[in-house]
């Protein structure tokens, strides 16, 4: 599609969208590095902040999931035919994958018991013969959400630098247009 895509979705959606990447980036930092930290307060303090953002990220989908079933504005496909599908099925994915590394993640921290920052103790709830299966199930749907988000952030960008169409522009916060700050001076 070439022409110029002009509108722009709600700032709660694009709010929810931002904070989503956000947390999946840093989310996917801390458990690739936490175990390189050496045992002790600073390792636990990893582990703790990424279960605490893991529950923040819970939240945030969750709000998200009913955001876009409600209020959320629906704009029209950017694309059409193949171009079309492979957007609704990267954004389905990551969906499905979010769900399902926030749900083995959550599964994981109650298997493991954690201590979060001295503050709250998550019990210990179920068989400790399901940490390795459950954690390995879980670090494969977190590098399949990155895999796919980065993905989705390329096709963005071809769109924006290749295609020319605007659709990039949809997701980022609107702008003041720049005659209008002007007389503000």
């Amino acid at each position: 599609m070439s022409d110029k895509t002009s509108s722009n979705y709600d700032q709660t959606t694009i709010f929810l969208h931002w904070i989503t990447a956000a947390l999946v980036v840093v989310l996917w930092i801390l458990g690739q590095t936490s175990d390189l930290v050496p045992r002790g307060p600073l390792r636990t303090g990893s582990w703790s902040l990424h279960v605490t953002l893991g529950f923040l990220l819970a939240f945030v989908l969750i709000g998200r999931i009913i955001w876009r079933g409600g209020a959320g504005r629906r704009l029209p496909p950017a694309d059409a035919g193949f171009l079309q599908f492979l957007a609704a099925a990267t954004h389905y994915a990551l969906y499905a994958l979010l769900l399902a590394a926030v749900t083995l993640g959550i599964i994981n921290a109650f298997v493991r018991g954690y201590d979060l920052f001295g503050v709250v103790s998550l019990p210990k709830l179920g068989d400790p013969a399901l940490k390795k299966p459950i954690t390995e199930w879980h670090e494969l749907a977190a590098n399949l959400v990155l895999a796919v988000a980065l993905l989705h952030a390329a096709a963005a960008l071809a769109h924006h630098y290749v295609l020319k169409d605007g659709v990039l522009l949809r997701m980022l916060p609107q702008r003041e247009a720049a005659s209008e700050r002007r007389s503000d001076l």
